[in-house]
Parts: C-alpha cells; structure tokens; sequence
C-alpha cells in the first residue's frame, strides 16, 4: 500500500463528505469560503505554541511533543488539502501525479527512515517551522512547500509510518466529529478530562493495528453516553 497515496485519498474523501464536491474551488456546500493558507499558517502558530518559547513565561518549561506530532498532523491535513486544490484547479495531474510529486521531493527518503533520537534546540525547531510560514507566504511553489512540511514532521519525530499512523487516527476523529455535532457546535472535545486527540493517541498505542473502523467504534465506546443521548 503506497501510504502518500492512501492519505490523500482519505484526505479527498473527507472533503468532499464535509464541504461537498467542487470544493476545489474555493467554496463549501453552503457558501463558505475556503482558505487552506490560512488554515496553514494558524495551525503552524499553535505548533509554535507547543513550544515554551515566551521569555517572560514558564522559562524552565520543555515542548510538548506529543501535542507537536497533532499539530504536525493537523497541518498536513491542511496542506494536502491545498496540494488536491491546486493539482485540480491548475490542471496538474491526479492523485497519481501529486504522489510521485511528493516522493520524489529531495528529502523524501529521510521521511521513510527511522525516526532519529537526536532533537535541535527548539529554537532552531521554530525557526523550520518559520522557514515553512515563508515559503506559504512568498507564494513559492506546491513541491516546496511539501518539502518544507516533511523537513518539519522530521524534526517533530514523524517519519512516514508515524505520521500515516497519526493521520489515520486524526482523519477518523474528524469523521467522528463531524458525526457527532462539530460543526453545529454541540461537539464536546473534552471526554472526561481529556481531550478527544489525546483519547484518540491512547487507542492507536494500545492498538497498532487497528483499522480505520474498529478505531471508530472505539471512539463512539469511550465517547460519554450521555453526549450521545
């Protein structure tokens, strides 16, 4: 199974179910406005904020990184979705084409390794971050942007199986919210004093093979009977 492929595929399918087919063009089913760039840039801000960076706050503070792996994730969701966008609109080719694409990006083949122990100062991990928010503000090409992500899930200790791992996890808890009242407002994130990423992380360690259904269902188990009521 070519794991690139099968994301934006997912990807594909959970845009057309939430904002209906034709989103491509900028608009959901019922007349919002779509801006995948700015749906980039302010989950790369919350990525930031998972790292104790403020001088004046919580100095002796070390990064989330669990919080930094969701995070990461979150931003490909965003970022494929503008790669399908862009490959649509502008004539480039497929699903097929965008995935020979990415995996023929530079850094690729240090995206399907091992992931490495060794960390950066996390200063130096914001800056990758920043080098990402250029290349999306500078209008500068898809492939680079793409590459721009990978060199920031590495960093993040998100190879290709840890991030297609986390993906599946989050596109799933996606599909559960939209399921249960996400975007009327009436989803409640907090489960019992954790919130729905962290339930949903618990799951996938305690189970790395589980498929995208029996995940599901393991969500709508521990999801509290009385929401559900």
């Amino acid at each position: 199974m070519n794991k690139i492929r099968q994301m934006l595929l997912l990807q594909q399918q959970l845009n057309d179910a939430t904002n209906g087919i034709g989103w491509e063009n900028g608009e959901t089913k019922n007349g919002k406005l779509i801006d995948w760039r700015r749906c980039i840039y302010l989950e790369c801000a919350e990525l930031i904020e998972s790292y104790p960076w403020k001088h004046w706050k919580n100095i002796d503070a070390k990064p989330d990184y669990e919080n930094i792996k969701i995070e990461a994730v979150d931003i490909w969701h965003f970022i494929m979705s503008e790669m399908l966008r862009i490959y649509k609109t502008a004539g480039e080719g497929d699903i097929d084409s965008l995935t020979q694409t990415i995996e023929s990006l530079p850094n690729f083949h240090l995206f399907t390794q091992d992931i490495s122990e060794a960390r950066h100062d996390y200063y130096h991990e914001i800056s990758v971050i920043e080098e990402l928010l250029e290349v999306l503000f500078g209008n500068q090409t898809a492939s680079l942007l793409m590459e721009k992500f990978i060199s920031v899930a590495i960093q993040s200790h998100l190879n290709l199986n840890a991030l297609y791992q986390l993906y599946i996890g989050k596109n799933i808890l996606n599909q559960f919210r939209q399921d249960h009242g996400y975007k009327d407002g009436s989803y409640i994130k907090n489960w019992d004093g954790k919130e729905d990423n962290v339930v949903m992380q618990q799951i996938l360690s305690s189970n790395l093979d589980i498929t995208p259904d029996e995940l599901y269902k393991a969500l709508s188990d521990l999801y509290p009977n009385k929401i559900l009521q």
